[in-house]
């Protein structure tokens, strides 16, 4: 048995996971077993043309799976990538989808497969209340998800972010049948992703991970999955960055990123309340962002997190175990992975603070913060972040 051997598994946490090098081979018997004759990939322009969604497309059509192709969205995806994606399962007579790539392709397949039998604009059904459950369940086809990052896990998630474009807001659908039926988690998918974006997919999944664990709601659960997975993170991200051909580092990368995922059913806070008006407004990667705010959200939660930062100090076997330790090893992963230090390298100016504050205060993210969020702490945060002065008390 090889190394990699043993990093192959079937997992049900939270959804049937078939996890390993080279099992994208098995994508025309996963969509049979779901009853899936006409399938539909939902992925972004530079993926759809990789020999990687070609050949499955070949696999399939050999199968007898006739197969659509779906890429008209955005990096950052907007209402009307969904509205146009509904219209293009409806006429291709698709009846289930493949959501495949990173955050964009994943959110907007799962959010096609969704809408489709829906009689409500998206928008209505968006939002993290009670809004799902004016949704009509029958005639959402199955998802099978296949990611090629390791970062946004929306892989194993029951939701997907979409900008509304008329308020310039990121708006989130949630609903159970968002869950793919099945990830095809096969991380040589993500051997060929630039060093920049493992990056920033590996800054979103530590996002996600960190903000899950401090979350003051208790679920020991995933607590331990987050804490788990920051340690993976710690040890491999930089090993994938500098050298994407480490089939060992993503590997564990992707797990990372699925426990993140998973984790943050928890919760999460104040970097991704941040992130999301910037990435809106400035069209940041959304991972990335997450990346540079962190520091600067953890400082300023310090007062109410220094327990749980301690006990993570001593896991990755920092010294001096301290919220203090995490901040600068979180910096130190940063400069490692090339990470921007402050939201002015996105064009961010302390003009724009204002918009960004009224943004990030109705964030539904911001709600598992371990300290609360007026908008002169947001206000604070951003300049903070732009500026890049870490506002350790």
């Amino acid at each position: 048995m090889t190394d990699l051997d043993r990093l192959r598994g079937d997992f049900s946490i939270p959804n049937p996971i078939r996890f390993g090098a080279g099992r994208i081979a098995e994508l025309p018997d996963l969509c049979k077993s779901l009853g899936i004759a006409r399938p539909m990939v939902v992925t972004d322009p530079g993926v759809a043309a990789l020999p990687m969604v070609t050949d499955a497309i070949k696999a399939n059509e050999a199968a007898g799976l006739p197969t659509g192709l779906f890429s008209d969205l955005k990096p950052n995806p907007v209402g009307q990538n969904v509205i146009d994606g509904v219209a293009a399962f409806k006429d291709g007579n698709h009846d289930g989808m493949i959501a495949w790539g990173g955050g964009s392709g994943l959110d907007v397949g799962k959010s096609i497969a969704y809408m489709a039998p829906q009689t409500r604009p998206w928008v209505e059904l968006a939002g993290l209340g009670d809004e799902w459950q004016a949704a009509t369940v029958e005639g959402v086809a199955p998802i099978i998800a296949v990611p090629t990052t390791s970062g946004t896990g929306s892989e194993v998630g029951r939701s997907a972010a979409v900008i509304d474009e008329n308020t310039s807001l990121k708006r989130v659908l949630y609903h159970p049948k968002l869950m793919p039926a099945v990830t095809l988690a096969d991380p040589a998918l993500t051997v060929g992703l630039p060093p920049r974006l493992t990056a920033g997919t590996g800054m979103d999944a530590l996002a996600h991970n960190i903000e899950a664990y401090c979350v003051p709601n208790y679920h020991p659960f995933c607590e331990g999955i987050a804490v788990e997975a920051i340690r993976l993170i710690a040890e491999w991200l930089a090993v994938a960055v500098k050298d994407g051909n480490n089939m060992e580092a993503r590997s564990h990368m992707m797990v990372a990123s699925m426990a993140g995922a998973t984790a943050f059913q928890k919760g999460l806070g104040a970097i991704h309340s941040l992130s999301h008006p910037v990435g809106s407004r400035f069209d940041s990667h959304h991972g990335e962002t997450n990346g540079v705010v962190m520091p600067y959200v953890l400082a300023y939660n310090a007062p109410a997190i220094e327990d749980k930062m301690t006990r993570l100090a001593r896991y990755l076997d920092l010294p001096n175990p301290s919220t203090q330790a995490v901040v600068d090893w979180t910096l130190r992963l940063r400069e490692e992975t090339g990470t921007p230090h402050t939201l002015a390298e996105y064009g961010v100016t302390d003009a724009d603070v204002p918009q960004l504050t009224a943004d990030a205060v109705i964030d539904p993210a911001g709600f598992g913060n371990p300290r609360p969020l007026s908008s002169e702490m947001l206000a604070d945060l951003f300049k903070a972040s732009i500026h890049g002065e870490i506002p350790m008390p």
